[in-house]
């Protein structure tokens, strides 16, 4: 079952610019269709004047004296004011004001995570009022939670300046830190995304492989070759007879041992 609506007693937004016929006063002061300014006239004279141009009569100055009122297209006048106060609304820069809350004994952990919270908050251009919260007789010990405030003020000092000092309301202490100028105007974001990309070159230039230069002729890497363990007295070196030639018996102990053979 759907949930009634609740009974809205308001009276419903009208108009209350006065136009044509509700336009009471005995005469006006005419301005026409373009702009120039025709006189001051009787209501009903300067109604015909806008009837027949297929206008509006529209009272623009009421306080004035007489009344200033000019003929234009009425439908067309009201879009160019809601498109004017939007293009006005869209200039305007609202402001959020965030809330953070710290304990005096916070954990180092836990002050970590705040500070990175407060950090963003003020880099989305928000206000943050950072509350220390006492209980018991943790409110005897004030010096405690200016510490971390001032702390806190200290390590965001970059991209955050404080607004109110810390300021002891009953049991809690608040201090109010708004965005730095450098975070309204854009630049610490600009320096930032430079910083960022600065370091992503650098680490995509440290995880490039440097090749080692191969031969262009070589079509693709060769095993090399296990050494053989040859035993010392298998390769002395041979004793030329008085000659110089090799003795048939070292000869072929040479050979046999280099190609691994025993020899009976």
């Amino acid at each position: 079952m759907p949930v009634p609506r609740r009974f809205d007693r308001r009276p419903p937004e009208r108009d209350t610019t006065r136009i044509n016929e509700r336009i009471r006063v005995p005469e006006v002061r005419l301005i026409d269709d373009q702009g120039q300014q025709v006189g001051v006239l009787k209501t009903a004279d300067a109604l015909v004047f806008a009837q027949e141009r297929d206008l509006d009569l529209v009272e623009v100055a009421p306080e004035a004296r007489p009344p200033v009122c000019r003929v234009l297209d009425y439908s067309k006048y009201k879009y160019e004011q809601a498109q004017k106060l939007k293009q006005a609304r869209k200039h305007q820069q609202q402001i959020t004001v965030r809330e953070i809350k710290f304990r005096p004994k916070i954990a180092e952990h836990d002050y970590d995570t705040k500070k990175h919270h407060v950090e963003r908050f003020l880099r989305h251009k928000d206000k943050v009022k950072v509350t220390i919260m006492f209980r018991g007789r943790e409110v005897t010990h004030p010096e405690r939670g200016t510490a971390i405030l001032d702390r806190l003020a200290e390590e965001l000092s970059e991209v955050g300046v404080v607004e109110q000092r810390p300021m002891q309301e009953g049991r809690n202490m608040t201090m109010m830190m708004a965005p730095s100028k450098a975070v309204l105007a854009g630049r610490l974001e600009t320096e930032d995304g430079a910083a960022e990309a600065e370091a992503a070159v650098v680490a995509e230039a440290a995880e490039v492989p440097v090749a080692a230069p191969q031969d262009p002729g070589a079509d693709a890497p060769q095993a090399s070759e296990a050494p053989v363990d040859v035993p010392a007295e298998d390769t002395a070196a041979a004793t030329p007879n008085g000659d110089g030639e090799l003795t048939p018996s070292t000869a072929e102990d040479g050979g046999a041992a280099a190609t691994g053979s025993t020899v009976s």
